[in-house]
């Protein structure tokens, strides 16, 4: 069965990296997929209800992500096309007898000049001439196209809350300091180490929280360290608020209190420019260090991601880590943080 995840654009190599890794993280090894724009579809064997529950819980913790979609056709980009697969298709495993339906169209990018409101009519008609009413306002099923190459046309089966993120952005919790991760990033690179809950995560230069906060509402057991003494403050006030399973400690990620192999995952983000000077002699010095102690405290064959604003991959591996990818985060002119995935 093919299953289409409609990407956000907010990164779409990170995007399209997430989805696979929170796919792996539900026990689901897709057959086959392809790549559009803003879009990746992928084939999935097994018991249609199992699956479609496992997206379920996908859908509740990927942030990159608007819809996921049980795939009825892909087809070329026109209104005629669209049609004739609407008209075409057996729907009856999208809607059942009794249900109403609404229709929604999306333009990624310059694919298609398609009219989106003239074509969620045509398709809706077709649907409406299988013998099923449509409901504008309260559908119990919603019929997606996504025009990007192709057009994939399918129904929603999970819808990601990507409000949520925004209502957790960093000026709206208890305690705020500029030059953060957004929620959005933090949730993505979280879930690119694959943990899961009940595990533990460690940020060493945790700062505000904001990674600890999006891994702790996963059910993950998170411990953070902060050199700062008024960010670990702060930082207790943003977990406590969201109410997660927490430690704190103030410490120096160079020398961290912790034993080997004591971690299922590291997320962190590095604090930049005169920032990291706090404590330490050099940036470059301040990472070898930390580095190392990462590598340490991970537990072998486990996942970390590093957020950087110098491109740290050769320090990764001489710290001992193997390299899995590296991304680019263009934040501002004067900022590009590097983002590198690393396993122990």
């Amino acid at each position: 069965m093919l299953y289409a995840f409609e990407l956000s654009g907010d990164h779409e190599e990170i995007a399209a990296a997430e989805v696979f890794a929170c796919l792996e993280t539900e026990g689901i090894h897709p057959e086959n997929h392809i790549l559009f724009d803003h879009c990746i579809v992928v084939d999935i064997a097994g018991d249609e209800s199992q699956i479609e529950n496992a997206l379920k819980t996908v859908a509740s913790r990927i942030a990159m992500c608007h819809h996921i979609l049980k795939v009825i056709a892909i087809t070329e980009n026109d209104p005629g096309s669209i049609r004739k697969a609407a008209g075409d298709s057996d729907i009856s495993t999208h809607i059942n007898p009794g249900q109403t339906f609404v229709v929604r169209a999306r333009r990624v990018k310059h694919n298609t000049d398609i009219n989106c409101a003239q074509l969620e009519g045509r398709i809706g008609g077709a649907i409406f001439a299988k013998g099923f009413r449509a409901d504008l306002k309260n559908a119990d099923v919603t019929f997606r196209i996504v025009m990007s190459e192709k057009a994939i046309f399918g129904s929603i089966i999970a819808s990601v809350d990507r409000k949520a993120f925004h209502d957790r952005a960093p000026h709206k919790k208890p305690f705020f300091y500029p030059g953060v991760l957004m929620p959005i990033t933090g949730r993505a690179i979280v879930n690119l180490t694959g943990v899961q809950a009940g595990m533990k995560l460690l940020d060493p230069f945790c700062g505000t929280a904001g990674v600890l906060t999006e891994a702790g509402l996963l059910g993950v057991e998170v411990v953070g360290v902060e050199v700062r003494y008024n960010i670990i403050q702060g930082a207790k006030l943003n977990l406590e608020w969201f109410s997660s399973d927490f430690a704190l400690v103030q410490g120096d990620a160079s020398r961290l209190p912790f034993t080997d192999n004591s971690f299922d995952a590291i997320v962190t983000d590095p604090p930049y420019g005169r920032s990291a000077m706090i404590k330490a002699e050099s940036l470059e010095k301040l990472y070898r260090e930390s580095f190392r102690e990462m590598f340490r405290v991970l537990k072998k064959g486990k996942k970390a991601v590093i957020v950087s604003e110098i491109p740290a991959a050769e320090i990764a591996r001489e710290a001992g880590f193997t390299v899995l990818s590296e991304y680019q985060q263009r934040v501002h002119r004067s900022l590009t943080r590097n983002i590198v995935v690393l396993q122990k």
